[in-house]
């Protein structure tokens, strides 16, 4: 069960109207000077500032030029994927693809919820999904169309799917270096029992 702050559950627990918005927030290596840097967005139409976890995040407003897969909740450690897309025509969009390498880079989505009369934010944004840049597909668009991109991320448990590494034999290695003697003994290293220091 997700957990809110008191605020946050409190407002729901009253049945309030409310107002969401979607932040999604990327941490990726900057191509030029290799330094982990920061870039979000959110669905508002201007550019805005929240606090997260005590850290002010400025988030650069995509408004319904970015569009969010329904984002499903469930308990364990399946692996989960969320597509996120954006129209190619958002600049601060194609800094994220040109200047940063965002292959593998973590990514964070909150939701920030809104009164529906003040439009002031309820509470700080809470956290929906945690997990890293999977896939982005950037097609080009036909003549006259519409350019879009999406990069679909998936969920830290994804890391428990990863195989081992393949096995590799002594003749493979040979064929590469035909001193290197290291994986003689790798065909029956699973049968044998040799104590460690022992020829």
């Amino acid at each position: 069960m997700r957990a809110y702050s008191p605020t946050t559950a409190a407002y729901f627990a009253a049945r309030a109207s409310f107002h969401a918005h979607n932040l999604i927030w990327f941490k990726a290596k900057n191509r030029t000077t290799g330094a982990d840097e920061t870039i979000g967005f959110w669905t508002g139409d201007d550019h805005a500032v929240f606090t997260i976890g005590g850290e002010t995040r400025t988030y650069f407003g995509a408004g319904t030029m970015a569009k969010f897969d329904p984002l499903r909740r469930q308990v364990g450690v399946k692996a989960r994927t969320q597509r996120v897309s954006f129209s190619q025509v958002v600049p601060e969009f194609l800094q994220l693809i040109r200047t940063y390498d965002e292959r593998h880079a973590p990514v964070e989505i909150h939701r920030a919820l809104f009164d529906p009369l003040s439009e002031l934010l309820i509470d700080e944004p809470h956290l929906i999904q945690r997990g890293f840049v999977d896939k982005a597909k950037f097609p080009t668009p036909p003549k006259g169309g519409m350019a879009s991109a999406s990069i679909e991320i998936a969920t830290h448990a994804r890391a428990l799917t990863k195989t081992l590494s393949r096995y590799r034999s002594d003749a493979t290695l040979r064929a590469r270096s035909s001193g290197d003697a290291i994986r003689q003994y790798a065909s029956i290293s699973e049968a044998v029992d040799t104590p460690w220091g022992r020829a």
